[in-house]
């Protein structure tokens, strides 16, 4: 069970978790113990989550997303398995937490006059500079 916030809480029931072996510390006992951990979320199928929040979530996951509908999240900081499922589990209730704010609607505002002129007026400046930089053509020769 992870809880997200005081009124959702993910059953254990739409979370799996396998384990795997993990690289890094442990010697020989990380080499035969299998304390990376997999946490696969059916976001398709969860009853917890309203339509909005899994389309925000299933944006926010990029490519943790899979093609059935799966969030897959992959813990093996840790060096014990129960370390690396909690690690998992909060790393998904910070997903799913931030796909709960709803964010808010763009409002198309255009540039105030005088921000228009400073922008004409800086192009010009710098057009003239550009233009100071060429090479004079033969018709300009003063001789």
């Amino acid at each position: 069970m992870i809880t997200v916030t005081k009124n959702i809480v993910i059953p254990d029931s739409e979370v799996k978790i396998t384990g795997l072996r993990a690289g890094g510390p442990g010697g020989q006992h990380g080499n035969t113990t299998d304390t990376a951990v997999q946490l696969r979320f059916d976001l398709a199928g969860s009853h917890v989550l309203s339509d909005e929040v899994k389309e925000r979530l299933r944006l926010l996951a990029g490519r943790r997303m899979g093609a059935d509908g799966t969030l897959l999240i992959t813990a093996r900081r840790h060096r014990s398995r129960r370390r690396n499922v909690e690690e998992a589990g909060e790393r998904l209730a910070q997903l799913v937490r931030r796909a709960l704010v709803v964010p808010r609607k763009r409002r198309p505002t255009r540039p105030t006059a005088a921000s228009a002129k400073r922008r004409l007026q800086s192009k010009a400046r710098r057009s003239g500079v550009k233009r100071l930089r060429r090479k004079p053509d033969r018709g300009d020769a003063m001789f």
